[in-house]
């Protein structure tokens, strides 16, 4: 198994999958930062407002978080929808969950529009319990999408061989309308679509600095009406709100191509995009050529500040999930890459105006594909006409002013990975928003 990122392999039939650097001091009435599926979002969405768009992403469209993604377009990240009504209620919780569900569909009209070759597999999700506590939070889960008025099927271990090839699970639970993708082609995808609609990109174009309104790279500059920093892992040179964002690492390996019957031991039903109920939990699904992906990681290893790319993780999450499906012993991996997921101490989006340089807009922490899409089409709503929109209420949830357990000076003290760590466990299973009232700030956007 070799260290390399399987989607970059995928591009290799891609027509040019890097563009130039930008080298010259140029001028535009909108600059992004960031040409992830936020910032690809964002700028997808500006440009149907008529203004010249300059788009900056230091390494090629979708080549950092978005492009290491294992591809799962599903509402269901990292915060359950039970946990989602103990912390906001049902009225609150049926918002939040709406926009990954926003993003969902924003992410597939986009491929059916443009014609984007990227692996797009309508998958249900199967969100699977293992042991006592596992069977305890796939019928909570059932509970909370009846709450909601959401459909979903129920399968008690005794019924689950109907759909996994496994006697490893406690229960699960079922729902449509998600979908797997290779993100990175997507992301190259919605590229050549925003060049063709005039939009300059540059690409390995590192942004070094923001002043006034002007945006540095290392070879030149843009100077813009408005900025929107959709960057992941943005550094302190960058922007002073760096201490808002974590990450959590993980790791995913690819298959070579499974036989038509091991797919069918796999799935007797259909393949679905499947994850477990551990806190570091290990999530699969099936490319569209049958390649098996695997993700996880380790306790440590997901809270590392550190950058690990050592095999070890990885190799220990693929012998546990073939002791769960022991008939796929004898399948080889033949390529793994860790990634960092951008996050916030609560696992939900950061939005917000810089209160100092109003111009200067912000997302960040975004942690899944179909929340990266809304957030970034929701600041360019709110940019290019926000009169004509109804949701900003979602300041609330996505406020730098939300609650936290633990709040930011106390990292001087205890660590940025303890605090992140802390925090979110804290969000997850006991955080409690109902009743909080947030200011409305009307400018916050």
């Amino acid at each position: 198994m070799i260290l390399q990122n399987w989607w970059y392999t995928t591009l290799l039939d891609v027509l040019e999958p890097m563009r130039p650097p930008l080298k010259d001091h140029i001028q535009a009435d909108i600059v992004i930062v960031g040409g992830g599926m936020a910032g690809l979002s964002t700028a997808l969405r500006c440009v149907r407002s008529g203004h010249r768009i300059v788009l900056l992403e230091s390494n090629i469209c979708g080549g950092s978080s978005t492009g290491k993604s294992a591809g799962f377009l599903t509402p269901d990240s990292e915060l359950d929808l039970s946990q989602l009504i103990r912390r906001f209620g049902t009225l609150g919780a049926r918002d939040v969950w709406e926009v990954p569900v926003r993003g969902i569909k924003l992410i597939t009209d986009t491929v059916k529009r443009y014609g984007i070759d990227c692996d797009l597999l309508k998958q249900d999700s199967l969100f699977l319990g293992k042991g006592a506590s596992g069977r305890k939070a796939t019928e909570e889960e059932v509970s909370a999408r009846q709450q909601l008025g959401l459909h979903q099927t129920f399968y008690p271990a005794d019924k689950l061989t109907k759909v996994i090839g496994s006697e490893g699970y406690s229960g699960a639970v079922r729902y449509a309308n998600t979908y797997g993708i290779n993100a990175l082609r997507y992301a190259q995808g919605i590229k050549h679509a925003l060049l063709d609609h005039g939009v300059q990109i540059f690409e390995s174009s590192e942004v070094r600095g923001i002043k006034d309104h002007t945006v540095y790279t290392h070879l030149g500059s843009v100077t813009a009406s408005e900025i929107i920093i959709c960057a992941d892992k943005p550094q302190r040179s960058l922007t002073r709100y760096t201490d808002h964002v974590y990450h959590a690492q993980t790791f995913l390996a690819v298959s070579e191509p499974l036989k038509d019957q091991e797919v069918r031991q796999l799935f007797p039903d259909e393949p679905l995009q499947c994850w477990d109920s551990d806190l570091v939990y290990t999530y699969f699904r099936l490319t569209g050529d049958q390649r098996l992906l695997v993700g996880g990681g380790s306790l440590l290893s997901t809270f590392s500040l550190h950058y690990v790319t050592s095999p070890r993780v990885i190799n220990q999450v693929i012998r546990s999930f073939k002791k769960k499906f022991p008939f796929l012993e004898e399948l080889e991996f033949i390529q793994y890459w860790p990634g960092f997921i951008d996050s916030t101490r609560d696992l939900l989006p950061t939005i917000f105006r810089d209160e100092h340089s109003p111009w200067i807009h912000y997302v960040l922490g975004c942690v899944g594909l179909p929340w990266a899409a809304f957030c970034g089409d929701f600041v360019a709503r709110r940019i290019i006409n926000p009169a004509s929109y109804d949701d900003h209420h979602y300041y609330r949830y996505f406020t730098t002013n939300r609650p936290f357990l633990i709040p930011l000076w106390m990292e001087r003290l205890l660590g940025k990975p303890l605090v992140f760590t802390i925090n979110n466990a804290w969000a997850m299973y006991y955080q409690v928003d109902r009743g909080r009232n947030v200011p409305d700030k009307p400018d916050s956007f």
